[in-house]
């Protein structure tokens, strides 16, 4: 499957067969979210899931984990034959067929793994005893018509939400209009009917078929401060795109960002809203895992009400709760995609190049990793287990914003644009807050993490020999 929406339809799909006790299991990828970004924890994910769906499968996938006790560390066709296609073959005969929901599978950042992961789930197909079918959502990207092309044409059928008959759509979007923005003049105060039929055909024809641009309308004009219908009177009278396959979305994204981010200031003013929606939004977008608007206030070295008034402006396309304790989020990634993509996004002011943002949070984790101290939540002696730590404690001593910087400084490092300083600044952190990073990440769960980071380390960074022996001497001990 293709298209806008996907994510909403396979959540929705997950539910119902939640409720009807036939869903199996469900992976949700999201490009830059920490463990579901990659396949790494993929088939594991699905086996563990299955062990609770069908506890026919428990002794076989325990079996098979105390009889290859690194396979969480092997190849993916490992894990689907050990974790998943064998128990399942041995598996009692099942009545009822149940069903693993595949979210995005575009967004997983290994385009072989995408493929690979194609080729395997194809082969439960050929099973007898289990019954299983596999939902699966993605963009229409090469990699996976690639993959689905090199499969039989038995092995599955595909459906494709952008050959939806347009009337068909339009109508759908039609009555989404319809019924959503007439309660809203009604809310002010006016019983007269709003908008007319003329007006809700310009907003269907504008849509283009693109469910996202309707929501992202209607968000437009439900959180302005503006009436409605001067809201509305904004998007009409932006002029009409260059005709392209995003070129309505992209209308209502300018749109909206020049009203809401730069109003009617004056271009000094203008400019340094616009460099704060940058360092902002531009972090939303490339963070590795989201989190609420004061910790990111804290991790950008920003102040919290600065931050507030920039989220708060843009409600149209950032969910940002009322709670200020749940993370912020993007309504959709084609925003993400709108700011990053300059041939999209024609205003200099609004895009986001994504290695300068990774650079700039390189630089602002490894400022948080550098106040980390020896023994930082003041343990009461050698020896303490974890388990006995209290979690607020952790909390409290070692906050969001910097277990964030612990995770993820390398993974920003690498995908900037580094410079020579920046090399310098990671030879500085070896030499003087290494231990106290593992410490760190210890006291978080994430000891695993810096392993990684460290062959990393060693394999890209070209570091003096001091340095080098330095890390190679801790390695070692």
């Amino acid at each position: 499957m293709a298209g806008t929406g996907k994510s909403t339809i396979s959540r929705t799909i997950a539910r119902e067969l939640a409720e009807k006790k036939r869903l199996a299991a469900s992976f949700f990828f999201t490009r830059g979210k920490k463990d579901i970004s990659h396949s790494r924890m993929f088939f594991t994910t699905i086996a563990a899931q299955l062990a609770n769906s069908l506890p026919v499968l428990r002794a076989s996938i325990s079996d098979a984990i105390d009889n290859n006790s690194d396979i969480f560390q092997q190849g993916l066709r490992e894990q689907w034959n050990q974790l998943i296609l064998n128990p399942l073959k041995s598996a009692p005969t099942q009545s009822i067929q149940l069903v693993v929901v595949i979210d995005a599978l575009d967004e997983c950042d290994s385009m072989q793994d995408i493929q690979l992961i194609l080729q395997l789930i194809a082969e439960a197909k050929d099973l007898d005893t289990v019954r299983i079918k596999i939902f699966l959502t993605s963009r229409p990207e090469v990699p996976i018509f690639d993959g689905f092309r090199q499969l039989s044409g038995e092995a599955y059928q595909d459906f494709i939400l952008h050959n939806i008959p347009l009337d068909t759509v339009n109508g759908d979007i039609s009555t989404f209009f319809r019924q959503k923005l007439s309660p809203l003049k009604a809310k002010h105060g006016q019983g007269t009917p709003w908008p007319d039929e003329q007006i809700i055909g310009k907003l269907v024809e504008r849509a283009a078929g693109l469910f996202i641009y309707a929501a992202t309308t209607l968000r437009f004009i439900q959180g302005g401060i503006d009436s409605p219908e001067e809201q509305l009177s904004l998007i009409l009278s932006a002029s009409k795109p260059s005709r392209s396959a995003t070129a309505h979305l992209d209308g209502i994204y300018t749109t909206l960002l020049q009203h809401a981010v730069l109003g009617n200031w004056d271009d000094q003013e203008c400019e340094q809203l616009a460099r704060r929606f940058r360092q902002v939004v531009g972090s939303i977008v490339v963070m590795f895992n989201t989190m609420p608007a004061r910790n990111l206030a804290q991790l950008l070295q920003i102040r919290f009400n600065m931050v507030a008034r920039t989220l708060d402006s843009l409600r149209s396309v950032l969910n940002v709760p009322e709670n200020e304790s749940e993370p912020v989020r993007l309504f959709h990634l084609s925003f993400r995609d709108f700011l990053q993509d300059p041939q999209r996004c024609s205003n200099p002011r609004f895009q986001i190049d994504e290695k300068e943002r990774h650079t700039s949070l390189f630089r602002k984790c490894m400022e948080h990793i550098s106040e980390l101290q020896e023994n930082i939540c003041h343990l009461w002696g050698p020896g303490v287990l974890i388990t006995e730590i209290p979690d607020d404690t952790i909390q409290k001593c070692i906050p969001p914003h910097v277990q964030y910087a612990c995770r993820y400084w390398f993974d920003h490092f690498r995908l900037g644009n580094p410079v020579q300083e920046d090399i310098k600044i990671i030879r500085q952190f070896l030499e003087q807050h290494f231990l106290h990073w593992l410490e760190g990440l210890s006291l978080i769960g994430e000891i695993s993490n810096g392993a990684h980071v460290i062959i990393a380390v060693e394999e890209i960074l070209s570091v003096s020999c001091k340095a080098d022996c330095f890390l190679q001497r801790i390695v070692l001990t």
